[in-house]
């Protein structure tokens, strides 16, 4: 086999096993960032038009909050907090929209408490995204209604929804994503809520 020939299909040998590598490794990362953000990863998808670009996004959020000091809740906060919002749910009955601004405003504070900055939306939302992919689209659901209230008045039945969706998220940065329910807090076992509006809509 002439010398030129060995070279060629050492080279093509070797490119394509570093092809495959290469190919391994993007797959292996499709998959955790699939697994890490799930309905996340699907709509950066959407967002950005492609799989790439979507991925660098998603990357670029993990590498932010790496940075950011995150925090547990010490027990003294999370029953402070689990009061504050148990008071807020509770004025829903008799003042649905103040309630829902008041929720959205207590959800910044628990998030600052944590160690999540605050003020900008937009950024909320991608640094809540990576540890909280699962509760993420209630929050952009509630935020969407408490925007669209201000503008022009939503019905009672779409803050009652927003209201649900907040205790969702609530209740998910309480626990740390660790389940919801388990505080008694944000929903909790009905004790604090009875029958009192959004309290009656599971989870």
């Amino acid at each position: 086999m002439p010398t030129w020939l060995v070279v060629v299909i050492v080279v093509a040998a070797v490119v394509v096993a570093g092809l495959a590598a290469w190919l391994a490794v993007r797959e292996r990362r499709r998959r955790r960032l699939r697994e890490r953000f799930g309905a996340e990863y699907d709509r950066a998808v959407e967002e950005h038009g492609s799989a790439r670009a979507a991925e660098q996004d998603l990357e670029e959020r993990e590498r932010r909050h790496s940075e950011l000091d995150i925090r547990p809740l010490s027990p003294s906060a999370r029953e402070r907090f689990t009061h504050e919002w148990n008071l807020v749910q509770e004025r829903f009955v008799d003042r649905p929209a103040q309630a829902v601004a008041e929720a959205d405003r207590l959800l910044d504070e628990l998030m600052a408490e944590r160690g999540y900055p605050t003020g900008d939306h937009d950024q909320q939302v991608a640094d809540l995204s990576v540890r909280h992919a699962r509760t993420i689209e209630h929050y952009r659901a509630a935020r969407g209604t408490l925007s669209a209230h201000e503008r022009t008045e939503a019905s009672t039945e779409r803050l009652r929804e927003a209201m649900v969706r907040y205790r969702t998220v609530f209740d998910d940065l309480l626990t740390d994503g660790a389940g919801t329910g388990g505080t008694g807090g944000a929903g909790g076992d009905g004790r604090h809520t009875g029958d009192r509006g959004p309290a009656r809509e599971g989870r």
